[in-house]
């Protein structure tokens, strides 16, 4: 296929996502620090439960360890968006939303096959989508109360460029170089309950934190090949580390009046101050063990210690170490198959367990996912990419609240050869 008709393909595709999809699903527990995370694992590595750390994919860009890209040796675009729908209960309420977005980008391009592969990809890093209602006395006035609203929206995106590299026909290491930007959006609103004004006029505190800043990711692999009697089983072990980062950001504040049609009048009272957030470090370590081109099963830990966030003002929303454990197995029964379809076709599972850096209600929140995915052949290696995430986020006897979500992942993913020389005119 040629570039001009990757390149129509991916505008059409995006184009088409814009439109399709808003933000993400609304959901309470994004209204800590910089948003809930959305994760870097593509779609075929999201039907595994997010693992990808360890396991090497010739067919498939790997956006969560730089030195397993050495492993793709054609060049490699990846389209994908995420549809989802949140269900949130506690004690005698239940809300449900739903929505989607354009989830990633990617190119990869292998600069030396089998040596040093490059790649650019951009996806979202957080996302903030909440909106939290409630009632408090109004001081000096027992008899009346103010109903307030807090709600928040947007999140940070990311940008990154990531290369690996082949040391020896074992070890690979490779460097990712991720440009957060855009902004997250905070109001704090309220309305008195008992109130004589025909129009009702609310106050309302409009909070803006613009980043803009580069984090830094460093990964290995170590591989052992023809393993065991037949020379057919591979074993993958592969870490990564994520800088901290002290990001630069600018912060707005404004004080507006509101009525049903709009903002009347606002103060400026803060104007893009400049400042820094600082953002944990992490660490991630999993192992793989494969068969040739038909089955993978991993493994992975991830652990953060969020006690060294900072925000804007210095504050710190969260309260303990954030750790994430997942495993996933992957098939294909007969890649080179002429006569099933679906015996080309590759099949994915997974589960993931992660225990988030805050508290609520005084007690940790979990979240708990198992993940089904697929990917059906349009060509020799060329594929789309399915995957299905369905879980659970707190517990309603521990937390007062908590969420059960369905996430579709869908991709696309183009493999073919690039800057070929021509031997001939």
């Amino acid at each position: 296929m040629s570039v001009f008709k990757y390149a129509s393909l991916v505008l059409s595709f995006s184009l088409s996502s814009y439109f399709v999809f808003g933000q993400a699903a609304r959901s309470p527990f994004s209204l800590y620090g910089l948003g809930e995370p959305v994760g870097n694992a593509l779609a075929s590595h999201q039907g595994m439960g997010g693992v990808g750390v360890s396991n090497p994919q010739y067919w498939y860009l790997n956006n969560q360890n730089p030195a397993l890209l050495v492993f793709n040796r054609l060049t490699v675009f990846q389209a994908g968006v995420l549809g989802e729908q949140r269900t949130q209960s506690s004690a005698n309420l239940t809300e449900r939303s739903g929505n989607g977005d354009l989830n990633y980008l990617a190119l990869g391009i292998p600069v030396k096959p089998g040596w040093w592969t490059s790649s650019l990809v951009l996806m979202p890093y957080t996302r903030l989508n909440y909106q939290v209602r409630y009632q408090e006395a109004v001081n000096g006035n027992p008899n009346n109360s103010v109903n307030v609203t807090e709600k928040g929206s947007g999140g940070i995106n990311e940008f990154s460029f990531s290369n690996g590299v082949s040391i020896n026909k074992n070890l690979s290491v490779g460097v990712k170089a991720a440009y957060l930007f855009s902004a997250i959006i905070n109001e704090y609103s309220n309305e008195l309950v008992q109130t004589n004004q025909t129009v009702i006029i609310s106050p309302n505190i409009y909070d803006r934190t613009f980043v803009s800043d580069f984090k830094f990711t460093s990964g290995v692999s170590y591989r052992i090949d023809s393993l065991f009697k037949n020379k057919l089983y591979r074993l993958n072990f592969g870490a990564t580390y994520d800088f901290s980062s002290n990001l630069r950001s600018r912060f707005l504040e404004r004080i507006e009046r509101r009525n049903i049609a709009g903002i009347l009048d606002s103060l400026t009272i803060l104007s893009n101050i400049p400042g820094r957030i600082n953002v944990p470090s992490r660490f991630t370590g999993g192992v793989s063990l494969s068969k040739s081109d038909r089955w993978t099963i991993a493994m992975e830990a991830s652990l953060s210690d969020y006690s060294t966030f900072r925000g804007f003002y210095g504050d710190n929303p969260y309260s303990q170490k954030s750790w994430r454990v997942s495993g996933g197995f992957e098939i294909t029964p007969d890649p080179q198959s002429l006569s099933s379809y679906l015996k080309r076709t590759t099949y994915r599972t997974g589960v993931s367990f992660e225990n988030a850096p805050y508290l609520v209600n005084g007690n940790a929140v979990r979240d708990f996912g198992i993940t089904f995915g697929l990917s059906l052949p349009v060509s020799r290696v060329s594929s789309l990419d399915l995957a299905l995430k369905v879980g659970k986020k707190g517990d309603k006897a521990l937390n007062t609240i908590e969420e059960n979500y369905l996430k579709l992942y869908f991709g696309i993913t183009f493999n073919d050869q690039w800057f070929i020389k021509r031997r001939f005119d």
